[in-house]
């Protein structure tokens, strides 16, 4: 952090602190919402980062790419050691993993490199464990309203939107991935009626998921989510083993605003270490922030004239990005569609 402080030495503004540090201005705000940051001000108003208020920042961003939430992170900064601890546990149980993979290719390689020195060519089924595992990838033809046409999506991502205009064809998309990937489970709307009776007696009877559950709750109640059964019912789906893909259906249905904000943030710190990708089919700009769609997200649109789905790169003026953007809305607005006013 040291090697921080002496590489900024004037005052930065959000835009340039949020590049150095790797985030984006939205992250920094908030941090500073929630009392992680106190950012100097110009005679304007405008936030500006110091040399010291750099190392509190590249503090914060490191305790979030442990994982921890951001009460979590204040109590670390505060000297909660047990918090920091846990944190490092997990993160040293995760790279141990990432390193016994990379250890097991090198001797793998040099293995092959002593069998051909001894004039021996590799066993059938051999030179593909040199590489890293794959990206998925899905191919299916389109049903109604489609025609048929082939839909290939590759390079799938661990987070994946699914977005569209009414009547799209997004929900028949959506089962459509489900059914094509392997061990692929859809979850649909009737998670908020009677699949919220199964979710909580699979609760009740598994206390391992219960456990889970719990810690995944607790994580999102520090970071201002509003406790419900319909975030407990979609986070027993979330958190239950399994070997595919999960696709939800309109993710943010029944969550409020601050719920969603916090769902999102917490799935993207949940991606870093499952497997499994997650596609949601989603409306909300809570849930789908164009400017803060990283690297391990893809959005995939279904045009409102039926032509096949298409991925969307996440910046203003790619295909499709104002068609994304006209699909998407506050939460506030998502609730009043939902509930439209009776009338006499």
């Amino acid at each position: 952090m040291k090697d921080l402080a002496a590489n900024v030495t004037a005052s930065l503004n959000a835009s340039d602190a949020a590049r150095q540090l790797g985030v984006s201005n939205k992250a920094l705000r908030l941090y500073e919402h929630h009392g992680l940051l106190s950012p100097g001000r110009t005679a304007a108003g405008y936030r500006v980062y110091g040399p010291n208020e750099m190392v509190r920042a590249a503090e914060v961003v490191a305790l979030r790419a442990l994982g921890l939430s951001l009460a979590q992170v204040a109590r670390v900064l505060n000297g909660d050691a047990q918090t920091l601890a846990s944190a490092l546990e997990s993160h040293e149980a995760a790279l141990e993993v990432e390193i016994r993979d990379r250890l097991h290719r090198l001797e793998t390689i040099r293995s092959l490199r002593a069998g051909l020195a001894a004039g021996r060519m590799p066993a059938t089924g051999e030179l593909p464990g040199l590489i890293e595992r794959a990206a998925p990838s899905v191919a299916f033809a389109l049903p109604w309203p489609w025609g048929g046409e082939w839909f290939e999506l590759r390079d799938i991502r661990a987070l994946n939107y699914i977005i569209g205009s009414l009547g799209s064809g997004k929900t028949r998309l959506a089962m459509c991935l489900a059914q094509a990937m392997p061990h692929g489970t859809f979850l649909g709307l009737d998670r908020l009626t009677q699949g919220r009776d199964a979710a909580l007696r699979s609760l009740a009877h598994d206390a391992a998921l219960r456990g889970r559950v719990d810690q995944a709750q607790a994580w999102l109640l520090d970071e201002g989510a509003q406790a419900s059964e319909a975030l407990t019912g979609l986070l027993a789906a979330l958190e239950a083993e399994r070997p595919g893909a999960l696709v939800v259906d309109m993710i943010e249905q029944d969550l409020a605003q601050n719920t969603q904000e916090a769902l999102i943030r917490y799935l993207r710190q949940r991606a870093k270490t499952r497997t499994p990708p997650l596609f949601m089919m989603t409306r909300s700009s809570s849930i789908l922030d164009l400017a803060a769609v990283g690297p391990d997200e893809a959005i995939v649109l279904c045009p409102a004239n039926h032509s096949p789905p298409v991925r969307v790169a996440p910046y203003a003026g790619a295909p499709g990005f104002e068609a994304v953007a006209t699909c998407l809305a506050s939460p506030e607005v998502r609730a009043r569609i939902a509930a439209p006013p009776e009338t006499a």
